[in-house]
């Protein structure tokens, strides 16, 4: 099958839907989501979106949060733009219907995260991922010029090289025609071709053992871009978030938020003793990649296997009004958290860098845009600010719709590429293959390439990770394609930019944290 469109959307959680609403009046939009559509990172941001919304927050209390949470390594000036675009996109998704906690007076009942110097976290309850996410699906489900495909995975972007064409080794003049994808009906390989092409694939974190993202997050858009010769950047700063809910037997992690700390508890060890204060100021409050450090390094010299937040000293009906879900997600496993704490442990939760794009989401390959958490716009430098991503998509997916829909009238479609090739391939019956190397790649990244590194570790877990590259690009050569197969493929081309950009780092900066290079400041 080819499908025809104007816009092709792979991704269907704020960064790919949003951009699919903006740019559906131009032209015909095809979505392409890796699951259920409402399935998505979006969905699980608990948290809430952060903008200056009333005094005495400005844009410039709100852009030094963010360098100083990016450890001055954010690009100043596209900070500058998505802090002072904040307050437009969120009125944007309130138009189009997203529903933010109020207060009685009517104003919207803003939250304060880790970092921040005001309350400016717009939220509802503690799911307002799930909420964005319903307001958007409502206004795609409407649009007549938007089809959504569900359930298909997305294998390769397709470029020149498809066509026969050699890319030189600088990557110059690539251009992106739409992407070969897996048909959930027919299992067969079809293609999508398009004018322009949104990648809004989301994170990486089941690249760890540990990890909040949903099973979907396999760093699909990055593994695609790399091997179309493009831009990635900054991997090597993966944020690891502080508290997730200690529950071993429970994939994803569940999160708990860091509104629970903005509104007041406080991390303790097993024996009930604060230690924030040990680390940095700010206690509880400090930024992610701090928080996640200490606890860190309080279990290691403890030997226990998680810390806890208390918020037991907080207002009981204040409490659970505000985190329902949490107090509902813990009462499940016996814990009451107005009258116990909460046994939490850091997890792998977000991709500061990825594929590198401009001002207006532009790839380094033409026709190609990118955002979201997949996407390196410089906002984040080496550690992302609680709430800024929801932020960030809005911003990124209304100026690469911008761009878009300038330029789409001048570009043509590419009908001369060729059928997915499946010959000489056949049924994998060895799924225990992709299982074991899954499992293999997952321990290495969390042994050797977690929240604090050495060159040793570094170069133990390259050693590793060749030998499985090996194993599955073999694999995958003589395979019929599966998207385990391929998910796999992706992560270990992920875990090879890690550490790559990680070795390369000879610094301890943000999120990236080597004994060999111990913080001068």
């Amino acid at each position: 099958m080819r499908k025809k469109v104007d816009f092709l959307v792979i991704g269907s959680g704020i960064a790919g839907l949003s951009f699919a609403i903006k740019v559906a009046d131009y032209g015909k939009v095809c979505i392409i989501s890796k699951n259920e559509a409402a399935e998505t990172a979006t969905r699980y941001a608990q948290g809430g979106i952060a903008a200056v919304m009333y005094t005495p927050d400005t844009y410039e209390k709100h852009i030094k949060d963010t360098m100083v949470a990016g450890d001055d390594l954010s690009n100043p000036e596209i900070v500058r733009i998505t802090i002072t675009e904040s307050t437009d996109r969120v009125k944007e998704l309130i138009d189009w219907g997203t529903q933010f906690d109020k207060k009685e007076s009517g104003r919207y009942d803003l939250a304060k995260e880790g970092g921040h110097s005001e309350y400016r976290v717009l939220h509802h309850k503690d799911s307002t991922g799930e909420e964005i996410q319903r307001a958007l699906l409502e206004n795609i489900r409407n649009h007549p010029n938007i089809e959504m495909i569900e359930n298909a995975f997305t294998i390769d972007l397709i470029t020149q090289h498809h066509l026969g064409q050699e890319i030189n080794k600088k990557s110059e003049g690539v251009k992106c025609y739409g992407a070969y994808f897996l048909n959930p009906e027919t299992k067969k390989i079809d293609m999508v071709l398009s004018k322009v092409t949104l990648l809004a694939t989301g994170g990486a974190g089941n690249v760890y053992n540990t990890t909040t993202n949903p099973e979907i997050a396999t760093g699909d858009g990055v593994a695609m871009v790399y091997r179309a010769k493009g831009l990635i950047e900054n991997m090597e700063f993966f944020q690891f978030h502080p508290t997730s809910l200690y529950n071993p037997e429970e994939k994803p992690s569940f999160l708990i938020t860091e509104a629970m700390r903005g509104h007041g508890g406080i991390l303790k060890t097993c024996k009930g003793e604060e230690f924030m204060h040990k680390y940095d100021e700010r206690g509880s409050l400090a930024p992610r990649d701090i928080v996640a450090r200490s606890i860190d390094t309080e279990m290691k010299l403890s030997g226990d296997d998680h810390v806890y937040l208390d918020c037991t000293h907080l207002d009981k009906n204040e409490t659970i009004n505000k985190f329902p879900k949490i107090y509902a997600k813990c009462l499940s496993i016996g814990i009451d958290i107005t009258k116990e704490m909460i046994p939490v442990v850091p997890a792998s939760h977000y991709t500061c860098g990825g594929i590198k794009v401009d001002e207006f989401g532009k790839t380094s390959i033409e026709n190609l845009y990118a955002s979201g958490e997949c996407a390196s716009t410089g906002l984040h430098g080496a550690n992302r600010l609680a709430s800024n991503s929801l932020l960030e998509s809005a911003v990124f997916s209304h100026r690469a719709s911008l761009d878009a829909i300038d330029k789409i009238e001048k570009i043509a479609l590419c009908d001369e590429i060729p059928d997915w090739d499946s010959s000489g391939t056949h049924l994998n019956e060895e799924m225990v293959l992709v299982t074991q190397s899954y499992k293999e790649l997952q321990q290495i990244m969390s042994s050797y390439v977690g929240i604090v590194r050495s060159d040793l570790r570094l170069k133990r877990a390259l050693d590793r990770l060749e030998i499985i590259y090996r194993e599955t690009e073999d694999l995958y050569e003589q395979s019929v394609l599966t998207v385990k197969i391929c998910e796999l493929r992706n992560l270990i081309n992920v875990a090879y930019l890690i550490i790559k950009m990680a070795k390369k780092r000879k610094e301890s900066r943000g999120l990236h944290y080597s004994i060999d290079y111990p913080k001068t400041k």
